[in-house]
């Protein structure tokens, strides 16, 4: 891994990537985990409204990555696409923060904050071309790292927002955090990110049309394996909804516990994940991630029985643990899955999200609906491993470096 960490440190290109991932990754940690809480304690929204919203705004950041992907896979436009999901992130925010309706939350996270996550795809599409002629374990350890440092922030933000909110701080502050980074992102992006036609890397363009490229994406095979991934992924995405409510409904827990939560789990995800170029050199891409989805599942049957005893600390191990090692590989085969083409590979991550936030906001549906939170949570766990057992029958005969 300190071979990984020399290559990022000689490359400027990959050096901005690891910036603009930071302030990604604090997007996420401050609306992706108090999004549901605030949705269902301030704006009062009920359980079924906020699953539509996060379906609605799944349809959106989808249709929106895979725009990106396609148009940076045609013609060159990634820095102006960078630039408005920037844009996109710090409006969304503001408009919350000043708005302070559930008119202005809905708004916000149908329209305009899905929008950021197209960034999310680009920096990754970004670190593969910038890799590409590097051997595929060094990849996977740079690409290890920038997931490691999306982590990041969780650790930080988290135990700082822990601290504000038990001391009264309202949770709206979050969206100012997100509109000052969403500035910060801008302006990191106007001055340091290439100008496309003097990019030091190079980029193999597809050649085909809008339609072509979407079907060249859903050919059978690439989908499945993508839809899988999704399905895998969506156990992490429906435990950014349901710990935060899980929670929230114990006497005498609160968001300072949530946010201890996930910073604790999160810093044991960083270490690990840290890790995973030497665990590369050694195991199959699929046996770690399989052996990842397995101990996260484990932790998410485990929450709703231990929610409220000293336990729930230990489950930070798993879902520490078994997070590194499905987000530090997952990405790579799906990229792999397209070859070189970058901004193909991208809109792969885009469908792969529209597969997790799908299931998991139908999982959380139908589980609040039969059981309520803990119900969902087992029926996640389920549905990752399920969904690993079919990859894993799907590539058994493939070569051993996947």
């Amino acid at each position: 891994m300190i071979h990984a960490f020399r290559l990022i440190g000689r490359d400027a290109t990959l050096r901005l990537m690891i910036l603009a991932m930071l302030l990604q990754g604090g997007f996420a940690a401050s609306i992706g985990i108090y999004q549901s809480l605030i949705a269902v304690t301030i704006f009062g929204l009920s359980d079924n409204a906020y699953a539509l919203i996060l379906l609605a705004s799944l349809l959106v950041s989808v249709t929106a990555s895979i725009g990106v992907g396609i148009l940076t896979d045609q013609r060159p436009s990634r820095r102006v696409l960078a630039l408005c999901a920037g844009a996109s992130m710090c409006a969304g925010a503001l408009l919350v923060l000043v708005g302070q309706s559930a008119t202005a939350f809905v708004l916000a996270h149908v329209l305009l904050l899905p929008v950021t996550g197209t960034l999310f795809g680009q920096l990754f599409a970004v670190a593969r071309l910038v890799t590409s002629d590097l051997p595929r374990a060094d990849r996977d350890g740079i690409m290890a790292i920038i997931r490691a440092t999306f982590a990041f922030p969780f650790v930080v933000l988290l135990t700082i927002w822990g601290l504000l909110f038990e001391a009264g701080l309202p949770l709206l502050w979050v969206y100012g955090w997100t509109a000052v980074s969403g500035a910060v992102l801008m302006a990191l992006i106007a001055l340091r990110w290439p100008r496309d036609a003097v990019a030091p890397w190079t980029e193999v363009k597809s050649g085909l049309g809008f339609r072509a490229s979407l079907s060249e994406m859903l050919h059978g095979p690439v989908l499945l394996r993508v839809g899988l991934i999704g399905a895998i992924h969506s156990g992490s995405a429906l435990a950014g909804v349901i710990v935060g409510l899980l929670l929230n409904a114990v006497p005498g827990r609160g968001p300072g516990d949530v946010g201890a939560f996930f910073a604790i789990f999160v810093v044991i995800e960083i270490f690990v994940t840290l890790s995973i170029g030497a665990l590369r050199r050694r195991f199959r891409r699929l046996h770690i991630i399989a052996a990842g989805v397995f101990i996260y599942a484990f932790g998410m049957v485990l929450l709703p029985f231990y929610a409220d005893s000293f336990v729930l600390w230990l489950l930070c191990l798993p879902f520490g643990v078994g997070g590194a090692m499905i987000y530090a590989l997952a990405i790579g085969y799906l990229q792999d899955q397209l070859g070189t083409r970058a901004g193909a590979g991208a809109s792969l991550l885009a469908l792969q999200q529209i597969a997790a936030q799908g299931l998991s906001a139908l999982v959380f549906a139908l589980g609040a609906a039969l059981g309520g939170y803990g119900v969902a949570a087992i029926m996640g766990a389920v549905v990752m491993v399920a969904a690993m057992l079919a990859i894993l029958s799907l590539d058994k005969g493939a070569a051993t470096e996947i």
